[in-house]
């Protein structure tokens, strides 16, 4: 019993320790950055297949570890020790290149050596350190399970090893077969509000909403809840994609780490929502239905005005990393209602609607400060030109994403001036849309439950 519970606090500590190394990765100009740069040969601008496809593999261990030592998933315990090791040790070979990727050079603008200088505040060797924890523990908890499960395997478990490369699978893995620089806004293929591409993206969500709920409803409540931590651990895996994109090739319209503060309501929707399903607890739940499911569902539904989206077309990193993990944010916060988890009151309106007032007010004071900030930025005596001033518009504070102006009533943060009327407009609508999301869902229980009374008479 003792090696026993020596064992199990031991792969608790390891995999912790792989967990937050790997957050803490995400933050360096590396992971994503490879994805769509992939040839058969290490080079300047290129990194090998052997080495792109070892961290593909590598980041399933974020998925399984987790499920296989906090929540018993054999399935994933048995691909976590026969199939992880070998690409963890590939990739420790591999590298090439990997750790000399720096943005700074004597040829770039003056913005972009700023840019470049903040996103890589994590110098070269305490990345290089890092990589190499994450490694190591990996590894580690790999043996572990060996250890605690033994050797032998089930066929079936890895069934879900494809499953599972298909969802981790790099957001800019794609770019490798096309050159964005073809393409512009006004090309058939550009991902835009209302366009083809973003129709279909509606008839996804709405697809994949239905199949989960088809596909768990009849799982007992542990397989539920199990189901439900790998869709949070998966968002949150891609979630955290962003993080290397705007330190290697930008997200969207956003350049520097400070696009990766989690003040958008959709991003800090991705903790709490994800949060909710771990932690089960009901305070979380009634956010993240009462809030982020329906704020997932109004950006999802109007992205925003294309200049201040600017996605790509409709398999660009920007759009997929978009629609990808909006769909995940508003299943993690939907699936708990509709599986009989959590049962929305109104009484549980309330904390939302005070916690979204503090994300408001939060967003528009860290906005400010960014923004203000940036104004000193400077490298080798050259300062932020105007136009290039760091805009975060968290959660919508700065810049209006409807095309509908609003009177101007004027107050600063620090050196930067807010609209004081559209933020409590902004504040007022969004409040408005998240009630119309309750009634729409409480419309469908009375319609539901008036089907089944009709079918119950027929019967």
């Amino acid at each position: 019993m003792k090696k026993e519970k020596a064992l199990k606090i031991s792969l608790i500590v390891i995999v912790s320790i792989f967990l937050a190394t790997s957050f803490l990765l995400t933050f360096t100009v590396s992971d994503y950055y490879i994805f769509n740069r992939i040839s058969f040969l290490n080079s300047k601008d290129s990194f090998s297949i052997f080495f792109v496809l070892s961290q593909w593999i590598k980041k399933l261990g974020l998925l399984f570890l987790p499920l296989a030592v906090f929540y018993n998933r054999k399935s994933c315990s048995d691909i976590a020790k026969w199939i992880l090791p070998i690409f963890i040790v590939i990739s420790c070979f591999t590298f090439g290149s990997f750790f000399d990727i720096t943005m700074v050079s004597a040829d770039a603008s003056v913005t972009t050596n700023i840019f470049a200088k903040i996103n890589e505040f994590i110098p070269k060797w305490l990345n290089i350190t890092l990589f190499f924890i994450a490694a190591t523990t990996e590894l580690a908890a790999c043996v572990l399970l060996f250890i605690r499960d033994g050797y032998k395997a089930k066929a079936k478990s890895f069934i879900y090893l494809p499953v599972a490369m298909l969802v981790l699978m790099p957001l800019n893995f794609l770019e490798n077969f096309y050159n964005k620089s073809n393409f512009t806004v006004d090309s058939f293929l550009w991902f835009k509000p209302f366009s083809l591409w973003h129709i279909l993206a509606a008839f996804v969500l709405i697809g994949v909403t239905i199949g989960a709920y088809y596909f768990l409803r009849k799982k007992d409540k542990k397989t539920q809840s199990d189901y439900l931590v790998a869709i949070a651990l998966i968002m949150l895996i891609q979630y955290h994609s962003k993080m290397s994109m705007v330190m290697g090739d930008g997200y969207s319209t956003s350049h520097t780490i400070f696009a990766c503060l989690p003040l958008y309501i959709c991003n800090i929707g991705v903790y709490v929502a994800a949060l909710s399903v771990i932690l089960k607890k009901r305070v979380l739940y009634s956010i993240s239905f009462f809030v982020h499911a329906a704020g997932a569902l109004i950006v999802f539904a109007y992205p925003g005005r294309v200049e201040l989206s600017d996605f790509g077309i409709f398999c660009s990193y920007s759009t997929l990393y978009f629609c990808y993990t909006h769909v995940l944010l508003f299943l993690t916060s939907v699936l708990p209602t509709a599986l009989g988890h959590y049962k929305f009151k109104f009484k549980d309106a309330i904390i939302p609607m005070l916690y979204y007032c503090v994300v408001i007010v939060v967003a528009a004071v860290a906005s400010g400060i960014v923004t203000s900030a940036s104004m000193g930025f400077s490298f080798n005596g050259g300062g932020l030109p105007q136009e290039d001033w760091i805009i975060p518009n968290y959660s919508f504070t700065q810049e209006n994403p409807l095309p509908v102006p609003v009177y101007n009533i004027p107050f600063k943060i620090w050196k930067y001036e807010f609209n004081l009327l559209y933020l409590i407009i902004l504040y007022i609508v969004y409040i408005g849309l998240f009630w119309g999301f309750i009634g729409a869902y409480y419309a469908f229980l009375a319609i539901r439950k008036k089907c089944l009374a009709k079918k119950t008479a027929i019967n």
